[in-house]
C-alpha cells in the first residue's frame, strides 16, 4: 500500500490475455469494499496481440489513473517479457507477479527486436518475483482463458482486501453462463492462489 493508503496495481500483458478483463475485476472488487477506484489503459494493437497495460489504484481518495514510475505496489505480469519491461514502475518492496509462460509480441516475431534471453532472472534480480507457468495450469485445467482467473487468484493475498471478494468478482461474471464455468474457475482462483505461495 502506497501513500495515503492508496494501492497501486500495474497489469501487463499482451493482447487476448485478459489484461483488461482482470484489471475492470480488480477495479469492481475495490469499488464493492467502498474505495475510491481509478483506472487506466494502454492498449497498443491488442487485437493482434500487441502490449497491453492497465493502471489500478484504490484507497480513500484518488486522484489520478497513472501510476508512476517506482510506485506500484503489484505487478501482475500476464508474460515474461512484459514483466521485465514493467519492472521499473514496481516500488522497491513491491511484488511481482509473472506468468512464465512465454508469448511474444509483433515486434518480436517481425524481428524488430529480440526475445530477452530470460527475463525471470533479469527481473529477480530487482524485485520480489512470484514466477510460475500460469499457461500449463489453464491448459491442465482444461482451458487456456483461465489463465486471467489464475493471475487474479495468484495476487489475491496482496491486495488490501479480504481474498473472497476478490474471488466473487471473478465467479460473478460466469454466473449467468453455468455453474461448470463457475466451478472450473474457482478451480483456477484456488490454483493461481497456490502457484503464488509455492513459487
Amino acid at each position: 500500500m502506497g501513500a495515503q493508503g492508496i494501492t497501486n496495481i500495474l497489469v501487463a500483458g499482451i493482447g487476448g490475455q485478459g489484461v483488461m478483463t482482470a484489471a475492470e475485476i480488480l477495479a469492481e472488487s475495490a469499488l464493492f469494499m467502498g474505495m475510491d477506484v481509478k483506472k487506466t489503459e494502454v492498449a497498443g494493437m491488442a487485437q493482434r496481440g500487441g502490449v497491453v497495460t492497465s493502471h489500478v489504484r484504490f484507497g480513500p481518495r484518488v486522484h489520478s489513473p497513472s501510476i508512476a514510475e517506482g510506485e506500484a505496489d503489484v505487478l501482475v505480469a500476464f508474460e515474461p517479457a512484459e514483466a521485465l519491461r514493467w519492472i521499473n514502475h514496481l516500488k522497491g518492496s513491491g511484488v511481482a507477479m509473472v506468468n512464465t509462460y512465454r508469448q511474444s509480441p509483433p515486434v518480436v516475431s517481425s524481428g524488430l527486436f529480440q526475445y530477452p534471453e530470460d527475463p525471470i532472472a533479469d527481473i529477480q534480480d530487482k524485485r520480489e518475483v512470484h514466477a510460475f507457468d500460469a499457461g500449463n495450469i489453464a491448459i491442465k485445467l482444461g482451458d487456456r482463458r483461465l489463465i486471467n482467473t489464475i493471475m487474479l487468484g495468484a495476487i489475491s493475498e496482496q491486495l488490501p482486501f479480504d481474498t473472497d471478494v476478490l474471488e466473487q468478482s471473478v465467479l460473478k461474471r460466469f454466473a449467468h453462463k453455468s455453474e461448470a464455468l463457475v466451478e472450473m474457475n474457482r478451480v483456477a482462483f484456488a490454483a493461481g492462489r497456490e502457484a503464488a505461495q509455492r513459487n
